[in-house]
């Protein structure tokens, strides 16, 4: 699970490239300044070490991803349901909702969400 956990300047990197894959790291490099205010070097170094782990892959300039944007964010919600609700989906699901109210569409999609995940 440990390629799942992103660090808050490597989630904002890997949006990018989730955004324009596949995209040569010359350019990953020029959006990077653009986006985030990064020098090459930092780039370069977030790009090798994210490498490293096996969340993305470099091969001849063009770089993709290994890990998709729905993994990490499975990963994520659950780390958060887990830390900080102590593993309970209902408390989370009060929090979240707090005093917003939903349309009667969205709460119809979520029962029926609710039910294809129940165990039978």
């Amino acid at each position: 699970m440990e390629k799942y956990k992103l660090f808050d300047a490597e989630l904002k990197f890997m949006n990018i490239i989730w955004e324009e894959e596949p995209i040569k790291s010359g350019e990953l490099v020029r959006v990077c300044n653009e986006k985030l205010g990064w020098k090459k070097s930092t780039t370069y170094t977030v790009l090798r070490k994210l490498a490293q782990r096996g969340v993305l892959k470099n091969e001849n300039t063009i770089v993709t991803s290994i890990v998709k944007k729905e993994d990490t964010q499975i990963y994520e919600s659950h780390e958060v349901v887990e830390k900080s609700f102590g593993g309970s989906l209902p408390k989370f699901l009060t929090a979240f909702f707090g005093n917003k109210k939903i349309s009667n569409d969205e709460a119809e999609e979520l029962k029926n969400l609710i039910d294809s995940y129940k165990e039978d």
